[in-house]
């Protein structure tokens, strides 16, 4: 969503300012790629017509293919960035991606609890890459502290199984709605829940994309599954979200948007490496395509994480 500019007869006078875009704080790692981390939200945020207010969590070791190791920030160092900058700007709404390590959890936390009035999404990754000593306090720490003040939590099916029902024993997988039941126990209102396995009729496969809170599904959108893997999706999907709700959008309007905003990226994404596909932001600003030509490949979201690299995507059924 862009913003529609304040025209000029609103403003105070003719020398006054006009109002800022509706600033975001994200808390995320610095990712080299370019996909997802910081420089995701970064370019979702723009795309967006906000601000972002990036503050750096953890430094990742990647390229477009694979996650090989990531260098945690110091945890008074998280909290100092993003005070010093929430001494000078007015935020609108905050995004969560990966902190780095249990003590950015418990640090971020505190700053969040200073602003409990404002919208907050959380979006967790797939951190299978994460060393096991390291990857369960993390968890830990993110269910007791982040869960607590976030408005929306998003992931894959298979992530949020893994996270809210680790003892899920059952034949057919959780609903959106047992998982946002999982999630409310611990604050959280809602989840957005991606990749959501459906069989269609005849060979084709389907995934669900499911905003639903504990009494039930709220929205959903439906994508045909088809075999293409990107990275970043999570992230953009997020920090889209968390900007709509920033500038003062209606939630399920605002996931309706930011689900059709990432169908959009990932239709126009490009592959700058060796690996998967990177979405493009700002997929609106290219020239369309000529008539008679064929546009590019693209889809909507993956069933599964994308972190180290999803094996799969889907395109979405308009």
């Amino acid at each position: 969503m862009t913003p529609e500019p304040t025209p000029a007869a609103d403003l105070e006078g003719p020398g006054a300012e006009p109002p800022p875009p509706a600033c975001v704080m994200c808390f995320n790692a610095s990712d080299p790629s370019g996909a997802g981390g910081l420089a995701g939200d970064i370019a979702t945020i723009a795309a967006m017509g906000a601000h972002a207010l990036p503050i750096v969590t953890a430094i990742v070791m990647r390229d477009t293919a694979d996650i090989f190791d990531q260098h945690e920030i110091d945890a008074d160092a998280v909290a100092e960035q993003a005070r010093t900058i929430l001494e000078d700007v007015t935020i609108a709404g905050w995004k969560v991606g990966f902190l780095g390590s249990a003590d950015n959890v418990s640090a971020v936390a505190e700053v969040l609890s200073d602003y409990s009035d404002i919208p907050l999404v959380s979006y967790l990754p797939n951190l299978s890459w994460l060393e096991d000593d390291l990857q369960q306090p993390y968890l830990d720490a993110f269910r007791e502290l982040i869960l607590p003040a976030t408005e929306v939590l998003v992931g894959s099916h298979k992530t949020l199984q893994d996270f809210l029902l680790p003892e899920w024993d059952s034949e057919r997988p959780p609903s959106a709605r047992e998982l946002a039941v999982a999630a409310g126990e611990h604050g959280t209102r809602y989840v957005l829940v991606t990749g959501v396995m459906l069989t269609g009729k005849g060979p084709e496969q389907y995934i669900d994309n499911v905003l639903a809170s504990p009494q039930g599904a709220i929205a959903g959108e439906k994508f045909e599954r088809f075999d293409t893997s990107f990275i970043g999706a999570g992230d953009t999907l997020a920090a889209a979200l968390a900007s709509l709700l920033a500038a003062g959008g209606e939630l399920q309007a605002a996931v309706g948007e930011a689900l059709s905003f990432l169908d959009q990226s990932l239709d126009a994404g490009f592959r700058p490496g060796m690996g998967h596909i990177v979405p493009d932001r700002f997929f609106w600003a290219l020239p369309g395509p000529e008539d008679g030509e064929e546009g590019s490949e693209g889809g909507a979201l993956e069933p599964e994480p994308e972190d180290p690299g999803s094996k799969g995507a889907s395109r979405r059924v308009h």
